[in-house]
């Protein structure tokens, strides 16, 4: 097993820096492009991430601890931000991200004792027994598929305008 709660710290905390380097500033049509119907835009991915810090990784972790396997975790709605749709400009959503993310990091170094934690139980409603590192390496893993796939939405806006160039980057290669 490669996960330490330190290094999965180290890209969580960078996460929020990450995005308000890379869209702050930004114009709509970065941050409203998106890869079709269906897909969510730059912005609704950061909306994403806000809702996960407020009602996802640290409710779970809490519910963790406190219930083992007794009760399963309550459901997350990874859609919900769709519904909450906000006005507020980039800036603003990447700067409540950020404090949010710096909460909740402050708050998982104040419950969680990696040497007596990491291997606690439990019970996820749809795969059953989950361990504590694995929560913990789901939300660092979570981030950087949301940064690549924020990455892939914003080249996806120029896909055609590269021509033949597209044989030569990777980011519009199908994966399976």
């Amino acid at each position: 097993m490669n996960f330490e709660m330190n290094e999965a710290i180290e890209v969580l905390e960078r996460t929020p820096r990450t995005l308000a380097q890379l869209l702050s500033g930004l114009s709509d049509g970065w941050l409203r492009a998106d890869e079709g119907e269906g897909t969510w835009t730059v912005a609704e991915v950061v909306d994403h991430l806000i809702e996960g810090e407020r009602t996802n990784w640290i409710p779970r972790v809490e519910w963790l601890l406190r219930e083992g396997e007794a009760r399963p975790f309550p459901p997350f709605d990874r859609f919900a931000h769709l519904e909450a749709q906000t006005a507020q400009p980039i800036e603003a959503r990447l700067r409540t991200f950020g404090e949010l993310r710096a909460n909740n990091l402050a708050r998982l170094r104040e419950l969680v004792h990696p040497a007596e934690d990491l291997e606690r139980t439990g019970l996820h409603p749809a795969f059953g027994t989950v361990r504590l590192r694995e929560l913990l390496s789901t939300w660092a893993v979570h981030d950087l598929t949301h940064l690549s796939q924020i990455v892939r939405v914003m080249a996806e806006r120029y896909r055609e305008d590269v021509g033949p160039w597209t044989a030569y980057l990777g980011i519009y290669r199908k994966r399976t």
